[in-house]
């Protein structure tokens, strides 16, 4: 684009307040088209983020990490892993080191169900971030990494 084709306030600067906007509306957006191509996994958003954080624990991991880690009480952790095993997806056992404690791991089904949830982030990225060529997409990465790295 030349400078007479810039589009119009391509020059002015852009305030944090608009970013935000912009960004929110993003987020909006993956949001939705994350749920759409998700939708015929039968999940919940809020299972489809516990069955991810118990993937990524290095081996089985306790109930009370589950909770920390998604930021809710114990009883919701509860509620969420309770739907998960129902579905198969992962299973329970006493911790041997502390019989209290409970430890929940990912079964075959869930590592399965955790390929088809990427499938469908991935194709609801294409569908967003298709609109940007390669070398946007790594600006965008490294504004990204930017902000979300500690300064």
């Amino acid at each position: 684009m030349g400078q007479d084709e810039a589009e119009p306030g391509a020059d002015a600067d852009v305030g944090a307040a608009e970013l935000t906007e912009r960004v929110m509306r993003v987020a909006h957006l993956i949001r939705r088209s994350s749920m759409a191509t998700m939708a015929h996994l039968d999940l919940t958003p809020a299972q489809s983020r516990t069955l991810r954080t118990i993937s990524k624990a290095d081996g089985p991991i306790r109930m009370g990490e589950v909770a920390a880690t998604l930021g809710v009480v114990p009883r919701s952790a509860t509620g969420l892993v309770d739907a998960l095993e129902v579905a198969g997806l992962v299973e329970r056992a006493a911790d041997p080191a502390n019989r209290r404690a409970v430890l929940v791991t990912l079964t075959r089904r869930g590592h399965d169900m955790l390929e088809q949830m990427a499938q469908a982030r991935r194709r609801a990225g294409d569908g967003i971030f298709g609109a940007l060529d390669a070398n946007e997409r790594r600006v965008l990465a490294d504004l990204l990494a930017k902000l979300h790295s500690p300064a």
